[in-house]
């Protein structure tokens, strides 16, 4: 684990001229042949490495790092965000750890959910971000139909959910035997996808639905207030793969292709490793 002194650490990663010295601890080989990366702050290491390597190391930076790109080997982009160029592959949501054999796991810690009425359905809920807000009369909405769908429910919520919205959801879902997990012991959220027949996912967030997209159930997801371009372009490439549609407090069935952006990369790097010789 590496910090960043300053100025780096406030204007990474546009001031550039990274040094050994501009790390804590200070940063030096010997490098790796492959380097993988994400985040603002990763940016200056990764930089860093490549140049000072002599191209011993193949950068790899996972999202849109929004400055060139020439600074990298290879960018790993989904397709909502704007990089493009010969060195850009495109994924078509965030790469992720859902496997099946991950899921199959999952199942065997937590047996209790395969008792739960069928078909089940696992809620991922989301909260405020800076383009989206979870208000009280779409929390009340969505509970609401929940409760009418009549199904197992398995129910996760997240720190940006905040404690009003919770409160609301615990008490129209009070005694209809759903699961919603409380913070408290192993997180269910993998077991949860594991068992679940369908998933609904609030629209803020970019990895939950992600997520959901790679096991191949149906996923609803919940629109909340708000926007942007780039989320907005997000959701619609989903849905116009037929991946994704929006709840309207009824379950079907659908069949796609799940989304295997973490493979594909994977792949995409080892070709290009092997193209080095």
């Amino acid at each position: 684990r590496i910090k960043l002194r300053q100025p780096w650490k406030s204007l990474s990663p546009f001031i550039g001229f990274e040094k050994a010295g501009s790390f804590v601890p200070r940063l030096e080989g010997p490098w790796p042949n492959l380097l993988i990366a994400g985040g603002r702050k990763a940016i200056a290491a990764a930089r860093y490495i490549r140049k000072t390597s002599n191209g011993k190391t193949f950068v790899v930076f996972v999202q849109d790092p929004r400055i060139s790109t020439k600074y990298f080997d290879l960018v790993v982009a989904p397709q909502h965000d704007p990089a493009r160029g010969e060195n850009v592959f495109i994924t078509d949501a965030s790469p992720n750890r859902i496997t099946l054999q991950k899921l199959n796991h999952a199942k065997d810690k937590f047996p209790a959910f395969a008792e739960l009425k069928s078909p089940r359905v696992a809620v991922l809920i989301g909260g405020d971000s800076k383009s989206h807000k979870l208000t009280a009369p779409v929390m009340e909405r969505l509970s609401s139909q929940l409760k009418g769908l009549g199904t197992g429910l398995m129910v996760t919520t997240s720190r940006r959910t905040g404690k009003g919205n919770e409160r609301i959801l615990k008490n129209a879902l009070s005694g209809s035997g759903a699961f919603i997990w409380d913070g408290n012991g192993e997180n269910p959220y993998f077991a949860m996808l594991a068992y679940a027949d369908h998933i609904i996912v609030t629209s803020d967030s970019v990895s939950m639905l992600s997520e959901a997209s790679t096991t191949g159930k149906p996923v609803y997801m919940i629109p909340l207030e708000g926007g942007s371009p780039r989320l907005n372009k997000f959701h619609k490439n989903l849905i116009d793969k037929g991946i994704v549609r929006l709840f309207d407090a009824k379950l079907q069935e659908w069949a796609y292709n799940p989304l295997q952006d973490a493979q594909k990369a994977a792949e995409e790097i080892k070709k290009r490793l092997k193209n080095l010789g």
